[in-house]
């Protein structure tokens, strides 16, 4: 064999001609390949395979010779691959055909053994699940560091005012710090719901065979727990006709590309002359081919651009699912195209989005400016007379008509006449003028998960813990294959 990867015998042939008496037409052959999709899969078919081999010898349907044989064989094939002497054949039908062939090439009659007790239905499904367990801890990672970097962002900025809007309109004023945090929780759920996903993903299919198990005394617990897995799955025919734990990810990937799109909204117009709360990196910055003096966020709207082709391809994977009858057909080779392509467009966003907000510049003295126009102390009014027993009704009627006074005079509320505040209520007193600044509306709000700084800080250790606690330790043997 080449270190190409050249096809030049029989042992090369799709895994199933035997039946027929002519191969298939090229073009049908280059429409039904999955190679390009399934090829990234190689390292974790080859670690299947050695784990089917010592089960197979376990069980004495091989010998130990033999075991050694394909065990060894695999091994030097992922070595060749890893080192770049191999390359797979974009020509073979799967990556299962792939490596089977260039093993039975390498090693003989024995690397034929190899597929006893197994059918490529619950080997794909194998694949995709030892792979996935890869990629949601990778990803998983790349999300704490997200959060963490969010957290050193809050903690710099615990008593930085910024202005919170409902409806894009002033609302009320909060931090920096309780704002990116907002940020940082909604990612926290993102990690737990793909660790939660990767959970229920963690049962493994292989010994399901096409779709009735096998007559052979397959040790499926034994070849699990060499994978890592956490057991079995209970039914064959379940174990090789759904794809759910593509789809489940899919959806928690959907879900974690719509925060980032959503985090990049507010960071596009906050980068606005209009709002210049927050200046980008020039590495994260482009420039306009007309307009010399353009810095434009780019990188933010991509990402926010990039979330149709995450929801589309989830989409894609539930209308594939959605009429197929048990067991396996094979629309479902399509799952890999679009399951690879939204993980690629999310872990990249990821990755992105955190360098950029990391080397970003608050301008604080502009965000703190924002939180005097716009009357964001209004709330705090009400809450005063209530304070004082008047019913919020009543106070939210008497701040509305300071708000109606300072909107005809133009100014701001603490501008009006205290003797204008008396006669809307004689509960007001002159201290009221030192508890509606944007340093006291916030500083007040002390219930849990508030914007006072002394709230703040608790979340910042809560997600400090919440990083540390996730964050792995050690080696991760399907990681470090894979790599």
């Amino acid at each position: 064999m080449s270190n190409h990867g050249t096809i030049t015998n029989d042992n090369h042939a799709a895994l199933w001609h035997g039946r027929f008496k002519e191969g298939p037409d090229a073009d049908a052959v280059k429409f039904e390949t999955s190679i390009n999709d399934d090829m990234r899969m190689a390292f974790v078919d080859i670690l299947g395979s050695q784990a089917h081999a010592k089960m197979l010898c376990k069980q004495g349907l091989i010998s130990e010779e033999e075991k050694n044989q394909i065990v060894d064989g695999l091994e030097s094939i992922k070595e060749d691959l890893k080192n770049e002497k191999l390359s797979v054949d974009l020509s073979a039908e799967d990556i299962h055909s792939f490596v089977e062939a260039t093993l039975t090439d390498r090693i003989g009659e024995a690397g034929k053994k190899v597929h006893t007790g197994r059918s490529r239905n619950d080997q794909i499904a194998l694949d995709e699940k030892l792979y996935l367990r890869y990629q949601i801890k990778k990803l998983g990672g790349e999300i704490l560091k997200l959060i963490d970097v969010l957290v050193k962002i809050a903690s710099e900025n615990k008593d930085t005012l910024i202005p919170g809007f409902t409806h894009m309109q002033h609302a009320q004023p909060v931090t920096l710090a309780h704002h990116v945090l907002a940020w940082a929780w909604s990612f926290s759920r993102d990690f737990t719901r793909l660790r939660d996903a990767g959970e229920r993903a963690d049962l493994s299919p292989i010994g399901s065979c096409a779709l009735a198990g096998s007559g052979l005394p397959l040790d499926r617990a034994y070849e699990a727990e060499l994978l890592g897995f956490g057991g079995v799955t209970d039914n064959s025919l379940d174990s090789v006709s759904d794809r759910d734990y593509y789809l489940e990810v899919a959806s928690d990937l959907s879900i974690l590309q719509m925060h980032l799109s959503r985090a990049c909204e507010e960071i596009v117009y906050w980068a606005t002359t209009e709002f210049n709360f927050v200046d980008l990196s020039e590495k994260w910055s482009t420039g306009s081919s007309i307009m010399p003096q353009k810095k434009n966020p780019d990188f933010a709207e991509l990402i926010r651009g990039k979330t149709g082709r995450v929801y589309g391809d989830m989409v894609a994977l539930f209308t594939m699912m959605k009429g197929l009858p048990l067991a396996y057909d094979r629309d479902m080779q399509e799952d890999k195209s679009s399951f690879f392509e939204a993980y690629d467009t999310v872990i990249s966003s990821v990755r992105i989005f955190t360098e950029m907000v990391r080397t970003a510049s608050w301008n604080k003295a502009v965000m703190a400016a924002g939180c005097d126009g716009g009357y964001l102390n209004a709330t705090d009014i009400a809450d005063y007379l209530v304070r004082k027993g008047l019913p919020f009704r009543t106070a939210h009627g008497v701040s509305a008509g300071l708000v109606r006074i300072a909107i005809e005079k133009d100014c701001r509320l603490e501008e009006l006449d205290f003797s204008e505040y008396q006669a809307a209520s004689p509960l007001f007193e002159k201290d009221i003028f030192d508890l509606i600044t944007p340093e006291k509306c916030v500083e007040i709000r002390k219930t849990i998960g508030g914007p006072a700084p002394s709230e703040v800080q608790k979340q910042i250790e809560k997600l400090s813990a919440f990083v540390k606690e996730n964050t792995s330790k050690g080696n991760d043997p399907i990681g470090d294959f894979i790599n």
